[in-house]
């Protein structure tokens, strides 16, 4: 049997990341527990003060196939690169300047969101497809491929 996994990013703000990682993979920030209607009210009944109530949050594959996002604050910043980076498939079954055009729209979108644009690499068949390297809104590397 498979395990699932979980992904975790350390973060300044989790909340703000969380919702730049929903809109970047087309998930959605995970749902209260219980009958709650919003985190606020969840954590307010749960005691948590107001200050550590961006201390954490996830999001999730509302089909439920992708591994969840967890995304906890931590007092350092980010101070190297990634040695481990998510690969976001942005142009899947294309090929050539259509596969590249897609991706650069999606560079587009994404930085209206917060990410930044770090390289872009040239399809070389026929192993390599192009990429291009951005940035999410606290510095954390992946690639739109």
């Amino acid at each position: 049997m498979a395990r699932s996994v979980q992904i975790t990013f350390d973060c300044a703000d989790p909340a703000a990341l969380a919702a730049f990682w929903a809109e970047a993979l087309s998930y959605q920030v995970q749902a209260p527990p219980g009958d709650f209607e919003s985190w606020e009210e969840a954590l307010e009944a749960m005691g948590v003060p107001p200050e550590n109530r961006n201390d954490a949050s996830a999001v999730v594959d509302p089909e439920g196939a992708g591994p969840r996002l967890f995304f906890q604050r931590v007092p350092e910043h980010k101070q190297v690169k990634n040695r481990v980076h998510l690969d976001v498939r942005a142009a899947p079954g294309l090929e050539g300047d259509e596969r590249m055009a897609a991706l650069e729209a999606e560079a587009v979108r994404l930085g209206s969101h917060g990410a930044t644009r770090l390289d872009r690499h040239e399809p070389a068949p026929p192993l390599a497809g192009g990429h291009i390297v951005m940035a999410d809104p606290e510095g954390n590397e992946f690639c739109l491929d």
